[in-house]
């Protein structure tokens, strides 16, 4: 159903972006661009074949501003409802037991959490639009209609994690202007936290004793905030370092723009598409860096992709626990059970075959280096949109790779993931055991 639901939205999406009305030039778009540009815009990526404030008119822009928030809040709502279907599979004693381990979620009703998704986003979202039309009015004497449009447009975009932006190149021109880039980043990391987390900071907002709040939160909840923190760490300092000197990108810049816009691209990977520096000019170890937090992507039940924090958090807790020798996995004083681990296993096994098949099939279809269509296949499959600049020139069975490998990274890993929890068995026997050699 999930699956099937995307899919009609897709479709009505490539139908209204083909329309004549929806292209700045009155004519058609032919009807791989629009599908290519439907499906980046629900699955919320922002990789774009046709130029966003050149090519389509206002009707196409509101088409895809829709879309975005439509595939925003459709995945919030999506996973954190099949966190809740994930609960109530099992007994009363197994779902209070599950409620850390499927997001988090209450055992509450349906209504609640829809009515909670879109609460919460709407309001972060005007939040940051105000404070975007507030600089676009004052700063760059935006009339107050055009001002306010541009605001609502990016601060939907920003914080659904989709990286659409009405510049041609994207937020280039806004490089060393913090009351731009850090509304949007700041949107960009509160969107890809996702629902659950945000729910349980609301509820324990108000701690009676100092340090509480932190030690009642879930493991889903510890997981997600620590290992976002940490990747988010990483990113801004090891490519402000790397591209520190780079003329091409932060090296014409002062010691504050550097900072800047080192902490935006940072960022970014988390998993929002804007850029405000040539990407296709970083050094080859800033993209392979890039292309590791890109597929990490954020918190689960969010507007990121990627195979999610918590699935990566937890193969590193599983490593950890491996090397110590330990029979059994445990994080934040509670234990993980063997079957989270081998989904989380099963989830980042079939992200890398999907990203690698992608990869051979576009080094077949494309004449670009490794570096640049790895960076594009897995920018596409963590729903991230950033790009080195060959995403226009793919040519058309190339841009129909990407939509599938898009269409796949934005509802794969959570239709995946419920799926083998809902398909738990038991067994009545057990096999001879048997050890291979391992190394």
């Amino acid at each position: 159903m999930v699956v099937a639901g995307f899919a009609v939205a897709v479709a009505c999406g490539t139908v209204l972006l083909a329309l004549p009305i929806a292209a700045r030039q009155g004519e058609a778009t032919g009807l791989v661009d629009a599908l290519f540009t439907s499906v980046s815009a629900l699955c919320v990526t922002g990789l774009i074949v046709v130029d966003t404030p050149e090519h389509w008119s206002t009707f196409g822009q509101l088409v895809i501003l829709a879309l975005i928030q439509l595939g925003g809040i459709g995945i919030m709502t999506t996973a954190s409802l099949l966190g809740l279907l994930v609960s109530r599979r099992f007994g009363l004693r197994m779902r209070l037991t599950a409620q850390a381990e499927t997001k988090a979620l209450d055992l509450g009703d349906v209504r609640r959490v829809v009515r909670g998704v879109i609460t919460v986003s709407l309001l972060l979202e005007l939040v940051v639009a105000a404070l975007l039309a507030l600089r676009f009015a004052t700063g760059y004497g935006y009339e107050a209609g055009r001002a306010a449009y541009h605001g609502v447009f990016h601060a939907i975009s920003a914080f659904n994690n989709a990286g659409f932006a009405l510049y041609s190149d994207s937020l280039m021109g806004f490089a060393t202007d913090a009351w731009i880039c850090l509304p949007i980043m700041l949107a960009m990391l509160a969107g890809g936290l996702g629902f659950p987390v945000w729910l349980e900071l609301w509820r324990h907002r108000r701690p009676r004793r100092r340090g509480e709040a932190v030690r009642r939160w879930s493991m889903h909840a510890k997981l997600t905030l620590l290992t976002t923190s940490v990747l988010l760490g990483i990113g801004i300092v090891v490519i402000t370092i790397a591209e520190w000197n780079n003329p091409e990108t932060l090296g014409g810049f002062g010691a504050a723009g550097k900072l800047l816009a080192g902490a935006f691209h940072g960022a970014m990977p988390r998993t929002a598409g804007f850029n405000s520096v040539d990407v296709g000019e970083m050094e080859s170890g800033t993209l392979l860096v890039t292309d590791i937090l890109m597929f990490i992507g954020g918190g689960s039940a969010g507007t990121a992709g990627g195979i999610k924090v918590t699935t990566f958090a937890l193969l590193a807790f599983v490593i950890y626990s491996e090397i110590k020798g330990e029979p059994s996995v445990h994080a934040f004083g509670r234990k993980i059970p063997a079957l989270v681990q081998r989904q989380a296993l099963t989830v980042v096994l079939l992200s890398v075959a999907a990203v690698m098949l992608s990869t051979l099939a576009l080094l077949a279809l494309t004449p670009f280096r490794l570096e640049q269509v790895l960076f594009e296949v897995v920018s596409a499959f963590a729903t991230v949109g950033l790009s080195t600049g060959i995403t226009a020139d793919v040519g058309t069975a190339g841009d129909l790779v990407l939509s599938l490998l898009m269409f796949l990274g934005r509802v794969g890993p959570i239709t995946l993931a419920s799926a083998l929890a809902l398909r738990d068995r038991s067994r009545r026997y057990e096999l001879p055991e048997e050890r291979p050699i391992v190394g």
